[in-house]
């Protein structure tokens, strides 16, 4: 008894097993390519629950989503003689499972053969065309250019290129150094242009307003001398009129004055003859005073 259950389950065991080897599943993002002793018999693109022969068939799983190439940054000689070093990126789909095995037979050498096929378009396309073009919105329609040619070559290994793109296209290092200090010698220039011109707007304007400032003081120094010259004449005037009712008094008052002017606060000596006209009133006085003591 214990032996036939033993035989029963090794039955089943082997019949689970078979079973298992018969059944695969596809996902949604995949599609798969049943292989009969190596050779492919059939291809299934729908998902679920499939079945196979045991150990006489294989299955060969192929990602059915759309897929990221990056390819290796390429210098390029642009049609005006300027070495670009351009760094792209593609998309693609696996739409023939079978034409992708028979051809590539996986993912590894469809890469390298996109890849290859890229870059020989990246050269004739962007090769023929000018750096300035390269740079500017024309990029749009080169890009689909190079698509257009990479899907033509893709198709016969059951790829379909979904769109190629240039992430950037920059110049050589030894290039981009040049031109940076070939730049930074022109900002220079520049620089020191604007800065004599500035100097030389400065000298005007400092020369007109040194003239301005001359001629300004120069008119003010007249217009002062005028009035100076008028004030002396009313003062001249008015002098005369006082004096000549008692012309002693402005003998004395024109002393006076002389006095004011010969003896300045700080002087400690005046040298003069006592008879000197000079001294006239001091005399007077000392003869006035001179007569009130007798």
């Amino acid at each position: 008894m214990n032996r036939g259950l033993a035989i029963l389950a090794g039955v089943v065991l082997v019949a689970l097993f078979i079973l298992a080897q018969a059944v695969f599943t596809v996902h949604q993002r995949s599609q798969a390519l049943v292989l009969r002793f190596g050779n492919p018999v059939r291809v299934i693109t729908e998902p679920g629950l499939n079945f196979k022969i045991p150990f006489a068939e294989t299955v060969v799983m192929l990602d059915r989503r759309v897929l990221s190439l990056d390819t290796p940054a390429e210098e390029i000689i642009t049609a005006d003689q300027k070495r670009v070093v351009v760094d792209a990126f593609s998309r693609y789909r696996i739409v023939d499972p079978l034409l992708f095995f028979q051809a590539v037979g996986n993912i590894s050498v469809a890469r390298s053969r996109l890849t290859n096929f890229i870059n020989s378009n990246l050269r004739q396309v962007l090769g023929s065309e000018e750096f300035t073009t390269i740079l500017s919105g024309e990029r749009v329609r080169l890009m689909k250019k190079i698509r257009d040619e990479v899907t033509a070559n893709s198709k016969e290994f059951g790829v379909r290129i979904v769109d190629v793109r240039i992430k950037r296209a920059d110049l050589p290092r030894e290039n981009s150094q040049a031109i940076f200090r070939r730049m930074q010698t022109e900002r220079l220039r520049e620089a020191k242009e604007a800065r004599a011109r500035g100097f030389e707007e400065a000298s005007r304007i400092k020369a007109r307003a040194e003239r301005e400032r001359t001629i300004l003081l120069a008119e003010q120094r007249k217009k002062a001398d005028i009035l100076r010259g008028e004030g002396d004449g009313a003062r001249a005037r008015i002098f005369n009129k006082v004096a000549e009712p008692d012309p002693e008094f402005y003998a004395f008052y024109r002393s006076l004055q002389a006095y004011r002017e010969a003896l300045k606060p700080g002087d400690t000596s005046l040298v003069v003859d006592p008879n000197s006209e000079f001294l006239t009133f001091f005399n007077k006085l000392g003869a006035v005073m001179q007569r009130q003591r007798q």
